[in-house]
């Protein structure tokens, strides 16, 4: 370790020019990574959009070429060449590259909104540039200038050029000393530029790249882009291919004279839960967020709560941001003069004085799109509940373990729970009615098996709200039962049980009440089923007896297999045709269907390859869904009349 020693006046180091960019690169570009490499580009691109929001010009052109060379240029004003007043020795254009804050944005006169604002966007980029040449097309003439790592190389020198020709042109290739790679890469730089030209409605972008330097088949070496429509078509570019909740859009742009702002705003509503919110400053990716993000979100949400309110739809109080933009595509386009951000790159803005009116007139906006579209707004709010619920667990409870003294004060109250402490071994019955119930207690083992009995047929899960699922008694205690949540808060380690067993009656009812339970799992808890934890109890249809001689049959079939090889063909025995669990005797309901050693046990399966998901989803919205035509075709397509019918 080196010896401390004095701190004078000498040590004091003073950084001229661009020296302090290049000592301190990560100030001014975040890193020099791959990130701070990309941001060179978007630097000076919105150098060239700047002009385009003053009206000065309507395209920029993109092209990266060999040796990690990008040309950028716009048909702005130009950077003006006059020696500047300050520096009068030096031209503008010198002092714009060489002079950190140094630009044309420090007041609104040239300017009203633009995205560098710190004057220190071109200069930066030269700094940290191995080779950077500046075309300025003006006035008739071409002007042009090479520098190196931040110094002029040569002179300005000026030649004739076509009168109509305007605009700025950068040319320049990343220091290899200061970045960590120098090799751009054209899927990145191909999303900045498709993404800003999003964002500049009708101006005209073109991208070129070297066809050596792509790898990836998506990205073409030429294309050009100019959305008239802006953030609409950029919202139909993200959400295509999703499936929608509801079928409009929101979209509104605001302009508010008083307080400098222009904003565009486009949601689209979707179904799946990978929503994602884009943010934009002067069109400037805030990929952080900041101000604008904030007033937004919380906009959003009060104005759908104050239409519930007075709409005096109940339930709504628990909707949170999650329930909104979890499943939803946002888009915020900010234009605002003197923007705030934290740090050179822009990343986050940072405006707290303009939050309270942003939020204001974001809920104007959005509260009368609500209120004009209200089909598919209640249709927006009803999901919103139920997504809420969801996420509550429909319940308050809340990680039960076993065996606790609150867990038995929130276990449902029909439930007869197993006594050992340990999650290997059990197993929870769910048996139809409080007849079968009783028996299936007698006849469990107590240690091992807990038994939950549901009285009649439980809800159809598959096509209603969770709002009637939340008030449905029976699922309710299921739930509760389980203790492992559904939706988004299931977690397969806090199952309470080892095997979940439905237990019903061997006839049509009881065929009805296991399919709707297991549409129940299948819809809410369907990992259950792929861990192969839930299974179907197999109890005999009938008893055939003759004095000390019991055997059960559990079907047609199997009852005159036993009838022909277990007695003669004379001899007498009796059969006895089980109605129901219920009236089966505890000792037999155990020796034939509750037995770890005797009985059989059917699994549920099914498979997880997305082909087959797809198919099984198609299957049970045949089977369970709302259109009875469906199930009429599948009975259609799968009896047998001819060989089945029973005469």
């Amino acid at each position: 370790m080196k010896k401390n020693t004095a701190y004078q006046s000498k040590d004091i180091e003073v950084l001229q020019g661009l020296e302090p960019v290049r000592k301190r690169p990560g100030m001014y570009i975040g890193s020099t990574d791959e990130y701070g490499l990309h941001h060179l580009v978007n630097e000076i691109i919105d150098n060239s959009i700047d002009e385009i929001l003053s009206k000065s010009a309507k395209n920029i052109s993109i092209k990266l070429s060999k040796n990690n060379l990008i040309t950028i240029k716009g048909d702005g004003r130009g950077i003006p060449t006059e020696p500047h007043p300050k520096f009068k020795k030096k031209s503008a254009l010198e002092v714009v590259l060489t002079t950190l804050h140094a630009g044309g944005k420090f007041n609104d006169k040239i300017y009203t909104t633009a995205g560098g604002l710190h004057g220190v966007g071109l200069s930066v980029v030269n700094a940290l540039s191995e080779n950077l040449e500046v075309k300025v097309f003006r006035k008739g003439y071409e002007f042009s200038q090479k520098y190196k790592k931040g110094k002029p190389k040569t002179k300005i020198k000026k030649i004739k050029c076509n009168k109509n020709t305007k605009g700025t042109e950068i040319s320049f290739q990343p220091d290899p000393d200061i970045f960590d790679a120098t090799n751009f890469d054209p899927k990145k730089i191909y999303t900045i530029v498709k993404t800003k030209s999003y964002l500049i409605k009708g101006a005209n972008f073109l991208w070129e790249c070297d066809k050596s330097l792509i790898k990836d088949i998506k990205i073409p070496n030429k294309e050009s882009f100019c959305f008239p429509n802006g953030i609409k078509d950029y919202l139909l570019d993200i959400a295509n291919n999703k499936k929608k909740l509801i079928d409009k859009n929101f979209y509104d742009e605001i302009i508010n004279q008083e307080l400098s702002i222009r904003l565009e705003i486009a949601i689209s509503f979707n179904e799946d839960e990978n929503g994602k919110i884009y943010t934009f400053c002067n069109s400037i990716n805030t990929n952080l967020g900041g101000t604008h993000e904030s007033a937004i979100k919380s906009a959003i949400i009060k104005s759908i709560k104050l239409y519930s309110r007075h709409n005096k739809i109940p339930k709504i109080a628990n909707i949170n941001l999650s329930d909104i933009f979890d499943y939803s595509d946002t888009i915020l386009s900010l234009y605002v003069s003197n923007p705030i951000f934290e740090g050179q790159t822009k990343q986050k803005l940072f405006m707290p004085k303009i939050h309270a009116n942003l939020e204001k007139i974001i809920i104007e906006s959005f509260s009368h799109w609500l209120s004009t579209n209200n089909r598919q707004t209640k249709k927006l709010i009803e999901v919103l509940i139920e997504r809420s619920l969801l996420r509550s667990n429909l319940t308050k409870i809340k990680d039960l373990e076993r065996k606790t003294t609150i867990e038995k004060h929130r276990l449902p109250g029909k439930l007869v729970d197993c006594s050992s402490r340990k999650i290997q071994g059990t197993e929870l019955f769910i048996v139809e009615g409080d007849s079968a119930g009783g028996s299936a207690k007698q006849a469990r083992n107590r240690e091992l098996q807990a038994v939950l009995p549901l009285r009649g047929k439980i809800l159809n899960v598959y096509n209603v709200s969770i709002t009637k699922i939340s008030e449905n008694q029976e699922i309710q205690n299921l739930i509760q039962s389980l203790g492992c949540g559904i939706g988004k808060n299931f977690d397969i380690n806090k199952l309470r049980y080892e095997k979940i067993v439905l237990m019903t009656d061997a006839d049509v009812d009881g065929s009805h009440i296991a399919t709707l339970i297991i549409t129940f799992f299948y819809k809410f808890m369907p990992k259950i089923i792929y861990d192969g934890k839930l299974f179907l109890a197999i109890p005999p249809l009938y008893k055939i007896s003759k004095n000390d001689k019991i055997f059960y049959a559990y079907s047609e079939k199997d009852k005159k297999k036993i009838i022909n090889e277990k007695f003669n063909k004379n001899e007498n025995f009796q059969i006895t045709r089980f109605k129901g669990l219920g009236e089966m005797p505890a000792l037999q309901l155990k020796e034939t269907t509750m037995s770890q050693d005797r009985r059989t046990l059917l699994k549920i399966i099914m498979d997880n390859n997305k082909k087959n998901i797809k198919k099984t989803d198609i299957l049970m919205q045949s089977l369970m869904g709302k259109k009875p035509e469906l199930r009429f075709k599948f009975i259609q397509d799968k009896a047998n009349f001819v060989n089945n019918i029973d005469y």
